[in-house]
């Protein structure tokens, strides 16, 4: 695992007043949270709650309009070159390229990180994925689920730190969820998560943290502990589900 600015017990991701403008719209309106170092944060809210910009943020793709935000003890604009080998994400788009196969693209990736031992690293991974028997086929003949499991060892190679999660189960079948589960249950020590979900079962499944945000600000950011699961559904529809902010 590469070495990080963080030491144990430090906050993984710290974000201070974060905003992010379209125009007149504030996708991100004064967003603030910490989430410590080894912790999995579950992130809920309605569609353009400002959840996919928050991430988009947080993993340098996109600057803010005011407010910080640093990542791995990172700021995510003055260090965001150096930033981007400490994270990895998982997004609607698999970021993988289709006219390569399996294998080269992680080779690809694998280079551009320095991976040590690529060659190893990218078999061992190609196996996690039950796509190793695929690993000369073109990218481009994979179906949604496989593009899916290969962007998924993409994200991994480089063992980084913190790992975004876009809703990462969209488009998998039921092997293909159960692959990622055992992924995440495997390398969950090793990592912080940060994880986009419409799921509330399967979010509230695997995270310590919650957050839910709704019209681009946080409603509510606890540990899981200070929030009954069985009664994060009716907490959600009373502060989002319902149209209030």
């Amino acid at each position: 695992m590469s070495e990080s600015k963080e030491s144990p017990g430090t906050n993984a991701v710290e974000v201070r007043s974060l905003t992010r403008t379209f125009g007149i719209r504030k996708a991100l309106n004064d967003v603030t949270f910490d989430l410590p170092a080894g912790a999995f944060l579950s992130v809920f809210g309605p569609n353009g709650a400002g959840k996919t910009t928050l991430v988009k943020v947080l993993t340098t793709l996109m600057a803010p309009s005011k407010g910080t935000a640093r990542v791995a003890g990172m700021d995510v604009v003055a260090d965001a070159v150096e930033l981007r080998s400490h994270i990895g994400l998982i997004s609607h788009n698999p970021l993988l390229y289709p006219d390569l196969s399996a294998a080269e693209n992680l080779e690809f990736f694998a280079e551009m990180y320095g991976v040590p031992d690529a060659s190893t690293r990218v078999r061992e991974l190609l196996e996690a994925v039950e796509l190793d028997h695929r690993r000369l086929d073109l990218v481009r003949t994979f179906s949604r689920g496989m593009l899916q499991r290969l962007s998924i060892a993409r994200a991994l190679l480089h063992r980084p730190e913190v790992l975004f999660l876009d809703e990462p189960y969209s488009g998998l079948d039921p092997h293909a969820v159960d692959i990622l589960d055992n992924l995440i249950a495997q390398i969950r020590a090793d990592h912080t998560f940060v994880m986009i979900s419409h799921d509330l079962a399967k979010g509230l499944s695997l995270c310590t943290h919650t957050l839910i945000m709704a019209r681009g600000r946080v409603v509510l950011a606890e540990e899981i502990s200070a929030v009954k699961r069985d009664e994060f559904a009716q907490l959600y529809r009373s502060t989002v589900g319902m149209g209030v902010a």
